[in-house]
């Protein structure tokens, strides 16, 4: 017997009943992104190494442990992305995005890291990604904000907690780093092993550790906050004001660092309490220094990342639904003769109403085979085409769902009579929902 081939650990497939939640998340996405003005950017899953070594930071969790990095036939390192943000910004400078240039951006697709695999953390898993290129004040970053919240609202989603910090400017963070070096330092005896190895390199990764040994070490550390910035400080309060006004509600939290080292000023993560450990739903933040870092133009920006697998998660948690994608109407063809002019009834239906979905029964069987398969696909309607229906130029129209019965509908009004009867069930279906709103 042939052995079978199981798919790669914490590469997961997304089978035809999931699928649906996708979609529902991608076309909310996409229409909450052309309200703002975000145009769509694609960029490839290969990048040299260099690219995410240089704007993530050799000290964090991603480059030290989680790429997937190979050499090509050229001996050229390469790396599956990890994340979008430094592709983006390449993508930029590569095409002379940058210079005197303001740009609103999304992307969506699959990411890569070695992670453990584990519920709603996966080692392929897909993002959407939101960036904003060469704006400078706290207003972008509220609109980011704002955006995201829209996005929960959109999709249904409670239960969810804006968190917000400012890592102030590269300069103040270095006074801060060496604050935290000598701090930690002085207690080196207890940092484990990561933590002494980002000691010289990056103490700010410290604060990331989930080593609950050290739990009371990093509660205890100086705070970043003492060590802004005035710039940063007055940024950070007109964001704070901005978010205010709009009705947003969010709350401080001092340790929130970011795990990516190429952040300055705002950072943000929303987090739920409906999944367990894995809390983080959207994170991100801004990285004003990160395209001249990758040898561009000095130019600020902001942007955010949420895990679709993670949303989709939550979504079902909270017991929110995703529209089952089910035909309008069924043809059930009786012979051989009605099997071929079926197909060809449906192809002049979709023509005639390009929003119609029409499911041919192929195969053959008999008739209760293909209207138990008629009402499994959830169709509101069957066609019904036979031997007597040919001759006659009608399709049986009958209703699967709810009140109706059977009637004859001549080839040439059938577009026009599905119209009508599919809008009454609407009609209907919205007077039942409106009736169920206000109560007995």
């Amino acid at each position: 017997m042939t052995e079978i081939i199981e798919p790669l650990r914490g590469m997961n497939d997304v089978l035809p009943d999931q699928a649906r939640w996708w979609r529902r998340v991608d076309s909310v996405a996409r229409d909450v992104f052309a309200r703002y003005g975000y145009a769509e950017i694609q960029v490839p899953l290969l990048e040299r190494t260099q690219l995410f070594k240089r704007a993530i930071g050799e000290y964090t969790d991603i480059v030290e442990k989680e790429m997937f990095s190979f050499e090509d036939r050229d001996g050229d390192s390469l790396t599956l992305r990890p994340e979008a943000t430094a592709s983006i910004c390449r993508a930029a400078i590569s095409n002379g995005l940058v210079h005197n240039q303001r740009h609103r951006l999304f992307t969506m697709g699959p990411m890569f890291r070695g992670e453990r695999p584990q519920k709603g953390r996966y080692r392929q898993f897909h993002q959407i990604d939101a960036e904003a290129i060469g704006y400078e004040g706290p207003d972008v970053d509220a609109e980011l904000i704002l955006m995201s919240a829209r996005l929960w609202r959109e999709l249904g989603i409670s239960r969810v907690r804006l968190e917000l910090n400012s890592l102030g400017t590269p300069e103040s963070r270095a006074v801060y780093r060496d604050a935290l070096k000598a701090y930690f330092t002085a207690s080196a005896a207890l940092l484990d092993t990561d933590s002494l190895r980002r000691l010289d390199g990056n103490p700010l990764r410290i604060l990331d550790s989930k080593n609950p040994a050290l739990a009371g070490l990093i509660a205890n550390a100086p705070l970043l906050g003492d060590y802004l910035d005035e710039g940063s400080r007055t940024h950070f309060e007109e964001l704070k004001a901005r978010l205010a006004a709009a009705g947003v509600a969010f709350v401080l939290n001092p340790r929130l660092v970011r795990g990516l080292d190429y952040y300055s000023r705002t950072v943000f993560e929303w987090t739920t309490d409906a999944l367990g450990s894995q809390n983080a739903i959207c994170s991100g933040g801004r990285y004003d220094g990160l395209v001249s870092q990758l040898g561009g133009t000095p130019t600020p920006a902001i942007g955010w990342a949420l895990g679709i697998e993670r949303i989709i998660l939550l979504m079902q948690e909270l017991g929110l639904g995703a529209a089952a994608e089910s035909p309008h109407v069924y043809c059930v063809l009786a012979g051989a003769k009605a099997a071929q002019a079926g197909l060809a009834l449906a192809e002049r239906l979709r023509d005639a109403m390009p929003w119609l979905k029409v499911e041919a029964d192929l195969g053959s069987g008999s008739m209760k085979s293909q209207f138990k398969r008629a009402d499994k696909s959830g169709a509101a309607f069957a066609l019904i085409i036979g031997d007597d229906e040919l001759a006659k130029g009608v399709a049986a129209v009958k209703a699967l769902r709810g009140e109706g019965g059977q009637e004859q509908c001549p080839f040439g009004d059938l577009a026009a009579r599905l119209a009508q009867l599919l809008e009454h069930n609407r009609a209907v279906d919205g007077a039942i929902g409106s009736r169920q709103d206000r109560g007995p």
